[in-house]
């Protein structure tokens, strides 16, 4: 399983979102600065996430959007679904209720059974505030690592 561009980029602009929509609502343009990602581009991204419920949006001077539910309560798999469908790595007709011709005496649907229950598990285990969590301490740790470089000149 490939995730596309849709995933990875509106997983970092709805993590940026989460950051910095506790007190405002954050604009598009702002979010698209921080994360270099093209406005146009993130406006589709974020009419998806809008679409499924992840991200309200606010009108008005002080508009912008803002999560529609607590980050503690939105997953990684929520995310990636709204905006690459399907998460299974491998379509095997022996799956499904119809099954196939030889899902019978084939073994391998079990194999590819547990990749696809592994990817949905993991991506439904991650929730969006341990991400917030993990960029304050990948930041602070930045912080931390510049101003150690600037007390040597």
């Amino acid at each position: 399983m490939k995730l596309s561009t849709k995933g990875r980029y509106g997983l970092r602009a709805l993590i940026d979102l989460a950051q910095h929509s506790e007190k405002d609502a954050v604009s598009i343009s702002s979010i698209a600065l921080r994360q270099n990602i093209s406005e146009s581009y993130l406006e589709q991204l974020v009419a998806k996430l809008k679409k499924a419920g992840l991200v309200v949006s606010i009108r008005g001077a002080q508009g912008g959007y803002r999560l529609a539910k607590p980050a503690q309560t939105i997953s990684v798999g929520d995310i990636l679904r709204a905006l690459e469908g399907d998460l299974r790595a491998v379509e095997c007709p022996a799956l499904t209720p119809q099954g196939c011709q030889e899902s019978q005496l084939c073994v391998a649907k079990y194999v590819w059974q547990k990749i696809n229950e592994s990817i949905a598990i993991t991506v439904d285990e991650i929730m969006l505030d341990q991400l917030v969590e993990e960029s304050r301490k990948v930041q602070q740790k930045r912080t931390e690592q510049s101003e150690d470089c600037g007390e040597g000149e």
